[in-house]
C-alpha cells in the first residue's frame, strides 16, 4: 500500500487525536516500530480503555457473535468484550492478515460502528493496524470496500523519539549510547529469510535480556542474546561497541581534537566502529544543499576532512567505509565534492574497489 505522508510517533498521535475521533484510521507500517503500543498510550491519553482484536485469528462468528432465539426470532449476540455500555477504543490489530470472510464482517462495524444489533457507544473510537506486503508479513489483499471505509496512514522510525523514551522508560545504558552513536540501527528492512531484524522492538526485548543479566554479563551472554535479536551486521557492531565500552565516546574526543584515532593493529574493531559512528554522524548533520551550512556545521566540514585525511593514513579502508554509498544512503553531493578536490586519492581508490 503506498501512502503520499508518512508521520513519526509524536506526529502520528496528533493525527489520531483529530482524525480517529471522527473516522476509523489504518495505521501501515512495519513489524516492531511500535504501532500497537501507539494505540495504546493513545487510548489512555484520550481517557478510553482499549480492547484489541487480532485479525489473524479470528473467525467471522468471533465477530458477529452466535445466533440465538429470543422470542422466536433469531438474534446475534456479540462477544462481551465488544458488546460494552461504556465507549472505548476498538483496536484491530493484523487487520490486514484476517480472511476475506473475517473483513467482511468488519464492514459494518468500521463504517457504521455497528455489529449486528449492537452499536459501539458514542464517544467509541475504531483503529486498525497491519504490516506491509514488503515486510514479508503475513498480510493479504485488503478489498476495496474496506479500504475505503478508513483514513490511511503510515508510521515511520523517528531514532530521536524512541531514544527520548528509552531514556524515560530507563532501558540499558548500553543500549541507549549505542544508538545514540549509530541511530540509524534502530531500525533495518525486513529481510527475505529467516533470521533477527533490528527493530524498536527489538532493541526493547535486548535491553531487558541485558537488565536482567545484571552489572556484568558475561561476554558470551551479550552476544547471543544481541544476535537473536538484531540484524547480524548490527549485533556484531553492539558486540564491538560493548567490548570497548570505555572508548565509546572517543568520537566526540577526536572531533574535538582532544584524541586521535586509534592505529593499533589491536584496534581494529574499535576503528571499524569509530568509522561507522563518523559516517553516520556526518549523514545526520550535514545538509543536504551547500547553501544551508550554518557556522558551526562549516566547522565540522573542516575538521572532518582533516579527520578523513589521518583516518586513510592508517587505513585507507576505513576511510573509505566514511564516503562510500551504504544502503542507498550517501554523503551530500556537494560534501562530496569537497572530498574529491582535497582527497583525490580517497575517492579514486573507491571508484576502482
Amino acid at each position: 500500500m503506498q501512502a503520499a505522508t508518512s508521520l513519526t510517533p509524536s506526529q502520528l498521535a496528533d493525527f489520531l487525536l483529530n482524525v480517529a475521533t471522527v473516522r476509523p484510521v489504518f495505521i501501515w507500517g512495519a513489524p516492531g516500530i511500535g504501532k500497537s503500543a501507539l494505540v495504546a498510550r493513545f487510548a489512555r491519553s484520550v481517557g478510553l480503555p482499549c480492547v484489541s482484536l487480532l485479525g489473524s485469528q479470528l473467525a467471522p462468528e468471533d465477530l458477529m457473535g452466535v445466533p440465538q432465539i429470543q422470542g422466536g426470532v433469531t438474534r446475534f449476540c456479540p462477544p462481551a468484550m465488544i458488546a460494552r455500555a461504556e465507549p472505548y477504543c476498538l483496536f484491530l490489530d493484523e487487520l490486514n492478515a484476517c480472511s476475506q470472510d473475517v473483513q467482511k464482517a468488519f464492514y459494518s462495524l468500521i463504517l457504521d460502528r455497528r455489529v449486528g444489533e449492537y452499536e459501539l457507544p458514542a464517544g467509541s473510537i475504531v483503529i486498525g493496524a497491519g504490516n506491509r506486503a514488503q515486510d514479508s508479513a503475513i498480510v493479504k489483499p485488503m478489498s476495496s470496500a474496506l479500504m475505503n471505509r478508513m483514513v490511511h496512514v503510515h508510521m515511520k522510525v523517528s531514532a530521536s523519539e524512541w531514544l527520548q523514551w528509552a531514556v524515560a522508560e530507563g532501558l540499558h545504558p548500553l543500549v541507549i549510547d549505542y544508538l545514540t552513536q549509530r541511530p540509524d540501527h534502530l531500525w533495518s528492512q525486513p529481510p527475505r529469510h529467516e533470521e533477527p531484524f533490528s527493530t524498536p522492538r527489538a532493541w526493547h526485548m535486548l535491553s531487558d535480556a541485558l537488565h536482567a543479566f545484571g552489572d556484568a554479563p558475561a561476554p558470551g551472554m551479550v552476544e547471543a542474546v544481541a544476535a537473536g535479536c538484531l540484524t547480524p551486521q548490527h549485533a556484531a557492531q553492539f558486540k564491538a561497541f560493548t567490548k570497548l565500552a570505555d572508548d565509546r565516546h572517543r568520537l566526540d574526543a577526536i572531533l574535538k581534537g582532544d584524541a586521535r584515532w586509534p592505529h593499533e593493529p589491536r584496534d581494529r574493531d574499535l576503528l571499524y566502529f569509530l568509522a561507522q559512528a563518523f559516517r553516520a554522524r556526518l549523514l545526520k548533520v550535514l545538509p543536504a544543499e551547500k547553501n544551508l551550512v550554518s557556522g558551526e556545521v562549516q566547522t565540522l566540514v573542516h575538521t572532518s576532512k582533516a579527520m578523513l585525511k589521518d583516518l586513510a593514513q592508517i587505513s585507507l579502508e576505513m576511510a573509505q567505509i566514511v564516503v562510500a554509498d551504504e544502503n542507498g544512503q550517501t554523503l551530500p553531493a556537494w560534501y562530496m565534492v569537497e572530498v574529491v578536490r582535497d582527497l583525490p586519492r580517497l575517492v579514486e581508490r573507491r571508484e576502482k574497489a
